[in-house]
């Protein structure tokens, strides 16, 4: 069983910065691609930054040049960086990853999500 769970999200004002973290747990062979995403109340579950084993990371439209994903692979953690934050980021922001772990001798693909933090930006 591999465990996410996901800390840091809270009331800022616009302007204002916050850092999600996202601690992995459990057993797993490999972790692989891990992100972010967000679900605003009414929309869509929406991608908001990536970032693969080796590094490379890409940003939605709409976060760029403000927010910052960044891992530790040592600590098995994700990290989600957010400044200038503006009304529109104000959503339940989930953790995910993609990896793959052993299960009767097979070595398999799996995905995980935590259980989600919400971020309110509000004056």
């Amino acid at each position: 069983q591999v465990q996410l769970v996901e800390s840091g999200g809270g009331l800022v004002q616009p302007g204002g910065s916050l850092r999600l973290s996202c601690a992995v747990s459990g057993s797993f062979f490999s972790i692989e691609d891990m992100g972010w995403y967000r679900q605003a109340p009414g929309k869509q579950r929406e991608l908001v930054a990536a970032i693969t084993s080796g590094g490379s990371t890409n940003y939605a439209d709409s976060v760029k040049g403000r927010f910052t994903i960044s891992r530790d692979n040592a600590k098995n953690t994700v990290y989600l960086q957010m400044n200038s934050l503006k009304p529109e980021d104000t959503a339940v922001y989930y953790c995910n990853l993609h990896g793959s772990r052993w299960y009767l001798g097979n070595l398999n693909d799996f995905s995980s999500w935590g259980q989600g933090t919400q971020v309110t930006v509000s004056s």
